[in-house]
């Protein structure tokens, strides 16, 4: 049986800047872990959603969301928010 790896992605988004947040970093195995680990070497909360992360690997580097994902976002968005705030 194969053992599904682990996957991750990055978003940027700079509010009153931005349309929407872009895809900046994604990958699995190892990438995924260099990415998790740099997010948090920069103090940036790291939110586990499977569902989301794999949704977003199907997009393009340096591509804007879809509509179809503000809501998804946004939460994740409101809880790095609420992270950094604590911090």
């Amino acid at each position: 049986m194969e053992e599904k790896k682990r996957k991750a992605a990055a978003l940027k988004y700079r509010h009153q800047v931005d349309n929407a947040p872009q895809l900046v970093a994604k990958g699995q195995g190892v990438v995924a872990d260099r990415i998790i680990e740099v997010a948090r070497q920069n103090k940036i909360p790291v939110k586990s959603d499977p569902a989301l992360v794999e949704v977003l690997c199907k997009l393009d580097l340096d591509q804007e969301i879809p509509p179809e994902l503000y809501r998804a976002v946004a939460e994740i968005l409101a809880y790095v928010y609420r992270m950094t705030r604590k911090m």
